[in-house]
């Protein structure tokens, strides 16, 4: 029917093609197949003028109905880098971005079935948590952006925190602290106000430690090319600006802060978490982070687990037994531990291997709705924990331990004998109200 159409339509611009126009020739119709025994057939006479314009009319009916889309190649591109788009947009309001949907994904598929996902800290200038092998990197870019708010402050942090061996930064900063006060002492002398960068000390102490120079800067020095006294050579010296003569008690207590700044250091995080009574509260699962070795080393200490049940029938001194557990002690920089309440539910935080166990009372007793009331813990096997001093470590709470907390004996035979009863969770309730199930 289309074909015929268009056919008529053909006709109809040969027809009424405009004076000076070349006439375009009709579509020509292919002969059809010759048939046994059939007549020749006639030649088509030209539709009437009636029927050329009820053609036309139909296949201006035709062309106006919407016909179905079909996407090209171009419209798939388009609309995929739109839902990527979308995708990011999404991302970006919850903090994160495309790029890290892998690895997040790939951590998460990682993390799978263990106690806890990994060891995280709080960096103390962006509050943000972080992993611990992301620590580093956050806090050093965080104290480099420091510099647009408060460089002597960041230079400072620079010095204490980028620099690891803690006796050449004494030695550093106490020689720093000797240039300032000399200047204070004695602001006329102008060799005081002179420090010469090709120096023996200060190449020995100060510019072997990152942040000196910065400091140096964000105190009012600058760096200038002055000559050699008696040569025609120059050298590079920090001289001090004189509008900072007359802010002398400035440096001074730049000095001050000098010496009493302290490395910025990431808190960790306890990743607090309370569980529903489960009898899977003895299982754990860590991670490699909790462990002070390497993924191979690991495998090998998996392999001398296997060996210790012979050894455990071998006769021991009491110093061989001893430099054992000294050497188990240093295997774990980390522990996991969990408190469980005579109700069943269970704490939950991480904390330094060599963390006191006062810092476990204190944990659990910020998470107790009465926290006034005195209580104990007991370590596993029912052994009651007194000695708070002792590290996690040496009360053999590491890599994870299962403890039982239990209000006084005596505090709560004064709560019977008034009549009273200790009635729901001791935990506080903003505390039941994330209550996890421990899987």
């Amino acid at each position: 029917m289309r074909k015929f159409l268009q056919d008529i339509k053909a006709d109809i611009k040969f027809k009424t093609a405009g004076p000076g126009q070349k006439l375009a020739e009709p579509p020509r119709e292919r002969a059809p197949k010759e048939k046994p025994k059939a007549a020749t057939p006639k030649s088509r006479q030209g539709p009437t003028d009636e029927a050329q314009m009820a053609a036309a009319a139909a296949l201006a009916r035709l062309e106006q109905k919407p016909k179905p889309w079909l996407p090209s190649s171009q419209d798939a591109i388009k609309s995929q880098v739109k839902k990527e788009l979308m995708a990011e947009a999404a991302a970006s309001e919850r903090g994160l971005t495309t790029d890290h949907k892998g690895p997040v994904s790939a951590v998460e598929e990682e993390t799978a079935g263990l106690s806890v996902s990994g060891v995280y800290f709080i960096c103390p200038l962006t509050g943000a948590t972080v992993r611990k092998d992301q620590k580093e990197a956050h806090t050093k870019e965080a104290i480099l952006l420091h510099f647009s708010r408060d460089p002597v402050a960041a230079s400072l942090m620079e010095i204490h925190t980028f620099n690891r061996d803690r006796e050449k930064v004494k030695l550093g900063v106490e020689t720093i602290a000797k240039y300032l006060d000399n200047i204070h002492l004695h602001p006329e002398e102008e060799k005081y106000r002179k420090i010469k960068l090709q120096n023996k000390v200060f190449q020995e102490r100060i510019n072997c430690l990152e942040g000196t120079h910065e400091f140096f800067q964000a105190i009012g020095f600058e760096k200038e090319m002055l000559p050699v006294p008696g040569q025609e050579t120059t050298e590079e010296y920090y001289v001090l600006k004189e509008e900072v003569l007359t802010k002398l008690e400035d440096l001074k207590d730049y000095k001050e802060q000098l010496l009493s700044s302290e490395p910025v250091k990431a808190q960790l995080d306890r990743q607090l978490c309370v569980f529903k009574p489960s009898p899977q509260a003895a299982q754990f699962e860590l991670p490699h982070d909790f462990y002070n070795l390497t993924a191979e080393e690991l495998k090998r200490e998996q392999r001398l687990r296997t060996e210790a049940v012979e050894k455990a029938s071998m006769l021991r001194t009491k110093a061989m037994r001893e430099r054992e557990e000294q050497r188990e002690m240093r295997k774990y920089n980390y522990t996991l531990l969990r408190v469980r309440f005579p109700d069943g539910y269970i704490l939950q935080g991480t904390f330094y291997a060599r963390e006191p166990v006062s810092v476990l009372f204190r944990f659990v007793r910020e998470a107790l709705k009465d926290d006034w009331m005195p209580f104990e813990l007991l370590a596993p096997g029912g052994l009651k924990l007194t000695e708070e001093n002792l590290a996690f470590n040496e009360c053999g709470l590491v890599p994870s331990a299962l403890l039982t907390f239990a209000w006084d004996a005596a505090v709560m035979a004064d709560i019977k004998a008034s009549g009273e009863e200790q009635t729901g969770s001791p935990l506080k309730p903003e505390l039941l109200s994330a209550v996890q199930i421990l899987s």
